[in-house]
Order: structure tokens, then sequence, then C-alpha cells
């Protein structure tokens, strides 16, 4: 199993999964991790030149170009099967589960401990934290 954490820095789960630059997967058998690998993670950033245009009547994040932005930011990592994060939006959160991904908010900032909570089962989705 495969569990993509959306970070800066290989050791905090971002705040916010469209600005961080990274994904650290983690490769888990028998629950114990087997691999660590960094990966792009295509963030704001690369869409900056882009014309963002919202659409009168539709939530933030579900127009179609920022579900293409949110695809694209999901492609690294279609083969794990959750992206653990402490914030994000809607449309993104929305669209990384259209992906078969399962997007988990979570209050805990450091990796290993937010790992061994989804590891154990007791890590808790914090939807709350959707903007």
């Amino acid at each position: 199993m495969k569990i993509a954490v959306v970070t800066d820095d290989g050791k905090t789960i971002s705040a916010h999964f469209g600005r961080a630059q990274y994904y650290l997967v983690l490769t888990l058998e028998n629950g114990q991790v087997v691999e660590r690998q960094m990966r792009q993670k295509p963030s704001h950033a690369h869409f900056a030149n882009q014309v963002h245009v919202e659409v009168p009547g539709q939530r933030h994040g579900f127009d179609p170009a920022s579900q293409a932005r949110h695809a694209s930011m999901a492609q690294p990592v279609l083969d794990c099967e959750a992206v653990l994060c402490r914030g994000m939006g809607t449309g993104a959160y929305e669209s990384l589960k259209q992906g078969g991904l399962r997007p988990i908010l979570t209050d805990i900032a450091d990796v290993e401990q937010a790992l061994q909570a989804y590891v154990d089962g007791s890590i808790v989705d914090h939807v709350e934290r959707l903007h």
C-alpha cells in the first residue's frame, strides 16, 4: 500500500494542498515503511500564468479549469490509496476522490505521527478544514 503526504520538507504535512511542492510517498508492507520517495507535485505556482475564471453560481474550485488543475496535481500519486494534508479547497478534495484517491485532512503536522494514525485506523478526516 502507498500513502502520499503533501509536504515541503518530507517531515511536516503541508497546511495547504495547492501550495505544497512535493508528495512524500510512503510504501508500506505489513504496517512498516519499506520505501520513501519524494515526488514533485504541481502547485498553484505551476498554473500562475493561466487565466482563473470564476463561474457565476458555481462553487470555487469546481469549474472545468480548476478541476483540470486538480487532476494535474493528483497525477503523480495515482498509484496511492490516500493523500494526507492539513488543508485544501473543496474542489481539490472532490477531485482527488473522483480520481480514486482518499484525501484526508488531518490535524497532525508530523508525518510519522500521521502515518501511524493512518495505519492504526485512528486518523480523523477533518473536513471542517476544507475551504
